[in-house]
């Protein structure tokens, strides 16, 4: 049996992978420690994992980032909010979550440390010690590929890849450029690390994908653009099967998800929900009329109530929610409308559920784009659509079949791939290792 650090920075969207693995962990008989926000302990303790909660400085939450850095919220979403983000959360907490790291292994001298891509601590401690000297590292990919290729547009812009040397050398220009746009913050990533005593010498955004023992990324190839320069460590494990519905409560509305008329599911997610009026409000007003069941999952206790509010007559079709496990209401769904949070956007491919996505901050243009790419759903490039866009795209989706063939390709192809056997396998052969080392 191993002793496993997992890791997360203390948003929704990243523990909530780190933690599905840690589960299956503890099953195996591994002894987890979970190492993330505070907020999250009552969970990591209900897999049978131990808990240590970040230290005050990072322990972040992500429900409140625009009250505790109203600043954010005035920035337009691209380089600008990526740029804030990393200071004041990724790199500008890195110093403390890494002192609670390293006091932890003191205590706990973990086999494994196993993290998410905004787990800075393992690119620092990948740089600051020789691989006999500290645990494995692994890091899990829940976010598109964003380290720099010759073969693929910069990350960000949403740009769909085309082959040949004139669309490389394209490709060079602009991953150029990024790396131009993001100096300021490639400056104040150098030195934050150099305050920790190691030495950033590559692009900072390549640093999580080369900084590691083992890349895992949560999907299949046929996700994902074909790269040719990806590093030999880097590898495709599958999309983590969808959890978490097993004690939930069906409403009285139920039955009707599997009462013959299309379903149709619009969320935006767990993080940029805030404002329903970006997408949910829309879908609902935009397909009030068409013979479809509309499920509106708000992700937030009060969003039944604020959608109530903002529609004032709730259409007969629509059903309001708060909390709804994908694992549940996806196998009826027959359409996803979402912002394009690259973990629902994973669990419904993994049903085979075509998508229309729009979406704009952080990661989501990237992977709206490669749900363009793959011809599973419609990208409506922007992440407040008009009801008129919206309308169009629900019933393009529901009516070319060719969508959600696409949809069960991918799904079938995800089939293939056992995520949790691959993690598995690294943290047993890292025991065997040490057995061998003894």
């Amino acid at each position: 049996m191993a002793k496993v650090i997992v890791g997360a920075t203390p948003f929704q969207g990243h523990v909530s992978p780190v933690l599905t693995v840690a589960a299956d962990l503890v099953g195996r008989g591994h002894e987890v420690v979970v190492y993330t926000g505070s907020r999250f302990e009552e969970r990591a303790l209900a897999i049978g994992a131990r808990f240590r909660a970040l230290p005050p400085e990072a322990d972040l939450d992500d429900r409140m980032l625009d009250t505790v850095f109203p600043a954010r919220a005035t920035l337009p979403p691209g380089p600008a909010q990526l740029s804030f983000d990393f200071e004041n959360f990724f790199l500008g907490h890195l110093p403390a979550q890494l002192q609670g790291l390293r006091a932890l292994l003191a205590e706990f001298p973990a086999d494994v440390v196993l993290g998410e891509l905004g787990f800075w601590s393992i690119p620092v401690l990948s740089l600051a010690m020789a691989p006999e000297e500290r645990p494995t590292l692994v890091t899990l990919g829940s976010v598109p590929l964003l380290i720099q290729s010759e073969d693929t547009p910069a990350f960000g812009l949403g740009i769909l890849p085309t082959s040949g040397e004139e669309a490389r050398a394209r490709n060079r220009a602009m991953n150029a450029e990024a790396r131009q746009i993001f100096a300021a913050l490639q400056t104040f990533g150098e030195a934050t690390l150099k305050e920790l005593g190691v030495t950033l010498s590559e692009y900072l955004f390549d640093a999580p994908f080369r900084r590691t023992d083992h890349y895992l990324q949560l999907t299949v190839p046929g996700f994902e653009y074909p790269r040719s320069d990806l590093p030999a460590h880097l590898r495709f494990v599958g999309t983590l099967p969808p959890s978490g519905g097993n004690d939930y409560e069906e409403p009285a509305w139920w039955p009707e998800l599997s009462a013959g008329r299309p379903v149709v599911v619009v969320t935006q997610g767990t993080v940029a929900n805030n404002d329903l009026n970006d997408l949910v409000i829309p879908t609902v007003r935009a397909l009030a009329d068409l013979d479809v069941l509309v499920v509106a999952a708000t992700a937030r206790e009060d969003g039944p109530a604020l959608a109530r509010q903002a529609l004032h007559d709730v259409p007969d079709n629509v059903r309001l929610a708060s909390f709804v496990p994908f694992d549940r209401l996806l196998p009826h769904a027959d359409a996803l409308v979402t912002n394009g949070g690259y973990g629902g956007v994973q669990t419904a491919l993994y049903h085979g559920v075509p998508l229309v996505v729009a979406g704009a901050s952080e990661d989501k243009p990237e992977v709206a784009a490669r749900v363009e790419w793959t011809g599973t759903g419609v990208n409506l490039r922007t992440s407040t659509p008009g009801i008129t866009e919206l309308r169009a795209a629900v019933q393009t989706v529901l009516n070319d079949p060719g969508y959600r063939s696409q949809a069960r390709v991918l799904a079938k192809e995800i089939g293939q791939y056992d995520p949790f056997d691959a993690i598995a396998d690294i943290i047993d052969g890292t025991t065997q290792t040490c057995r061998v080392g003894r």
